[in-house]
């Protein structure tokens, strides 16, 4: 199975619309790892690793967001595979 890292940030209404913790919880679902935190800047910054076709999903999801949000912008990085995270979590 390829493996990929993506390191996204996602622009738009994205903060105090529980799109970190909907990020989480479909990251567990997809079987990914990483880490979600808000920016400063109105941004959300979000590291996953795992199964490219899981990661994939994941970052689809991450270009609509939950139901609440909008998503105006989705920069995506692809990043050398790495295997450091054990789970994903919300950081802060």
């Amino acid at each position: 199975m390829a493996q990929k890292r993506v390191h996204l940030f996602v622009t738009g209404r994205v903060q105090g619309v529980f799109f970190r913790q909907a990020t989480r919880v479909t990251a567990i679902k997809n079987h990914v790892t990483g880490w979600v935190k808000n920016l400063d800047d109105g941004r959300v910054e979000i590291m996953i690793e795992g199964e490219d076709k899981f990661v994939d999903i994941v970052t689809k999801w991450c270009s609509l967001g939950p139901a609440n949000s909008r998503v105006d912008e989705l920069k995506t990085n692809q990043e050398e595979f790495l295997d450091e995270f054990e789970n994903f979590e919300v950081r802060y």
